[in-house]
Order: structure tokens, then sequence, then C-alpha cells
């Protein structure tokens, strides 16, 4: 299995949806000159999902290569584009530290 059907899986799965990718996007995000996430953040199209047509997806490190979490984010303000999908994940997480 990829990672773009594994990535579909768990949307269909949590969101109820088909989803088909449709691109791949590269995001660095820094924070006081340090790089705090470097990685490659896929979109998907959402088929029939009621509040928006488009998702984010990647897998994070969790620090066990062989266990990544998978990471879906809705097209919902403020998660407008790849980026921003990124710094709203990584401020949930610094919240639930």
């Amino acid at each position: 299995m990829t990672v773009i059907e594994e990535l579909q899986g768990v949307i269909q799965k949590l969101h109820g949806v088909k989803a088909t990718h449709r691109e791949s996007v590269p995001v660095k995000e820094t924070w006081k000159g340090q790089t705090i996430w470097d990685g490659v953040v896929e979109v998907f199209d959402l088929h029939g999902h009621p509040q928006t047509n488009t998702a984010y997806a990647w897998l994070h490190d969790t620090g066990d290569p062989s266990n990544p979490l998978p990471v879906t984010v809705l097209h919902i303000d403020p998660a407008l584009s790849p980026a921003k999908a990124v710094r709203a994940f990584i401020v949930q997480e610094y919240d639930n530290a």
C-alpha cells in the first residue's frame, strides 16, 4: 500500500467520504529561525463532505519509523492551505502537550 492509498483510507474512515489525490505540496515551517516541520502535505479532493471539498494529509514522525501517525486536516478556517494545515496541527500539538 502506498502512502497516498493509506491516507485515502484514513480520510474515508475518519470523514466518511471518498478522497481523490490532487497534488503533493512541500511545506517547511520555521519558528525563531528553527525548522519545526519540513515535509510533504498531500492534498485530496473530497467527494460528498458536507463542510468542504478538500483535505490535507501526511504521515507525522512519531519517533518510531515503523509507526508514523496519519494526520488529516479539513480545508476549514484556519486551515485554508497546506501550510496553514500544518500550522494548525502544530498549534494543536503544542496545546495538547
